[in-house]
């Protein structure tokens, strides 16, 4: 429960008006908004709709509120982002428990206030930091490390073998060894059903803060930086590396020994051949193979001149 002047100061915003002092205990969408729930407002539009709702605090921009002088407004920067740091601080806390049904190996050392779900399966040696929240089914193999306040949604599997093999005379494939490991650091958040595979003699490393969706795959010895956001039905090979604050959208698909450099944003279906290097902070890539938007755009529209 929080006052508008609390949700001023947590937001780094500025409440119109220092009269109302209503209680708010939620976020929620503008059509189900109440006097206890906060709703945001990034456009006219949205914000003229919100100040007809019975909604008790709008966080709003100040390129379009700074003129309303309604009580219940709160002047912010991103009104996104704080809509989102308001319901992070309204979430009620949940008690960690770890489910009678979890498999957990007794050499596996899990944190403190870390919740395992239902099915969830952990392995020998396994390290769990603080305040992790384990889904039912995940699957968590051997050795694998994570950091403090990680997240990972039902289903994901983490530490498997990676997909690495050599050929004999014969044409036969035998397994390279697949015995490195899997380190998850802290603040990172892993989707349902996402697979990221332990380093063959090395590790794989999933950097602080990165946010990984459904349905990811990611291949033994591959580095993804911090800040990172992989959106879902991507998959990255082998060895691969996605530096610091890089954005792949879904259904992205990396060779191996590729790299994305820092801030670059690959958007959905791009395609990086392996041993490809693209760079350029800010700067989209799209299209298989990836090249830069512009290049892209003029390429489609050579084709469709049938040139």
């Amino acid at each position: 429960m929080a006052t508008i002047a609390e949700i001023a100061e947590w937001t780094g915003g500025q409440a119109v008006s220092s009269l109302s002092e209503g209680k708010i205990t939620r976020v929620s969408a503008l059509e189900d908004a109440d006097m206890d729930a906060a709703v945001f407002a990034s456009s006219a539009d949205v914000l003229e709709a919100a100040l007809q709702s019975r909604a008790g605090v709008i966080l709003a921009s100040t390129k379009i509120a700074a003129e309303k002088n309604d009580n219940r407004v709160v002047l912010v920067k991103d009104p996104r982002l704080a809509f989102s740091i308001v319901g992070d601080r309204l979430r009620p806390a949940a008690a960690a428990v770890i489910h009678p049904t979890a498999v957990i190996d007794p050499t596996a050392q899990i944190g403190e206030n870390t919740s395992v779900d239902p099915g969830a399966v952990i392995g020998a040696g396994v390290r769990i930091g603080n305040g992790c929240l384990i889904g039912a089914r995940v699957v968590i193999e051997p050795g694998v490390v994570i950091g403090n306040r990680v997240r990972i949604q039902a289903g994901a599997i983490l530490g498997a073998l990676g997909f690495g093999y050599a050929r004999r005379s014969d044409g036969s494939y035998l397994m390279f060894p697949q015995q490195g490991a899997l380190v998850i650091e802290d603040d990172v958040e892993i989707g349902a059903n996402t697979t990221i595979d332990r380093g063959a003699l090395e590790e794989t490393r999933i950097g602080a803060g990165t946010k990984i969706d459904n349905l990811v795959h990611i291949g033994h010895n591959c580095r993804i930086g911090r800040n990172v956001i992989i959106a879902a039905q991507t998959g990255i090979s082998g060895s691969s590396v996605v530096e610091d604050g890089a954005i792949l959208g879904g259904q992205v698909g990396m060779g191996e020994h590729a790299t994305v450099g820092p801030g670059v944003i690959l958007g959905g279906g791009a395609g990086v051949l392996s041993g490809k290097k693209l760079f350029g902070a800010g700067q989209v890539f799209w299209g298989r193979p990836a090249r830069p938007l512009k290049q892209y755009l003029r390429d489609l529209a050579r084709l469709s001149r049938g040139r």
